[in-house]
């Protein structure tokens, strides 16, 4: 998927200051596909084994984990897709839709996430309110 398909649309666009990042699961960190994507992004990858090592279990630091899949997810099976098309369909649309007003409010929680890590000096998030 990465060579057929996300390289080849990462060239349609101008990407020289985009960074990657990628949650830790054991899958998507085999050593060819670091390679692959340190060739891609360079020192902008963040990913376990990349450049830039993204801290283990820190979902509540992570805006994909604690808000865009669950955001998309329940989007893309609202109406309960029955075929491949209609599923990628939904993904499609769901992802075209999201606003950058949205992302900016993401990032914002981001930031106050980070800030009471700092401040915190790592301590567990005793509760998580995403602000929309």
């Amino acid at each position: 998927m990465i060579i057929n398909f996300f390289i080849p649309e990462l060239n349609n666009h101008d990407v020289q200051e985009l960074w990657f990042q990628q949650d830790g699961a054991t899958c998507y960190t085999a050593r060819a596909t670091i390679d692959l994507l340190k060739d891609t992004f360079g020192d902008r990858l963040i990913s376990r084994f990349g450049p830039v090592n993204w801290p283990p279990r820190s979902c509540d630091l992570t805006p994909l984990d604690y808000f865009l899949w669950g955001y998309v997810k329940s989007l893309v099976y609202a109406d309960k897709p029955q075929t491949l098309d209609h599923l990628e369909d939904n993904i499609r649309r769901v992802i075209a839709d999201i606003r950058p007003q949205m992302l900016e409010k993401v990032i914002e929680n981001w930031t106050s996430r980070l800030d009471y890590i700092r401040v915190s000096r790592g301590s567990p998030m005793p509760e998580i309110i995403f602000k929309m």
